[in-house]
């Protein structure tokens, strides 16, 4: 899967995606930013390539899946 980001809506899902984590988990956006697109790469392995079925949950949904494979990743914040 291809992780760059094609066009806005795809740059504005991710920053959407990145504050809604560091908020749930009381964390610098930075801070989050660098986990997701860090060593992983869950940022550009699985929120942007999975941004068609993504953008269609609601945001408890998908902070909690992120969260989940941050967690699974060793890669929480």
């Amino acid at each position: 899967m291809n992780g760059n980001i094609k066009n806005n809506r795809e740059l504005e899902f991710a920053v959407f995606c990145i504050e809604s984590v560091a908020q749930a988990l009381g964390k610098p956006s930075d801070a989050v930013y660098r986990s997701l697109a860090g060593e992983d790469g869950l940022l550009h392995r699985y929120i942007i390539p999975s941004y068609d079925v993504l953008h269609t949950q609601g945001k408890d949904y998908i902070v909690s899946d992120i969260c989940e494979l941050m967690a699974q990743k060793g890669v929480l914040a």
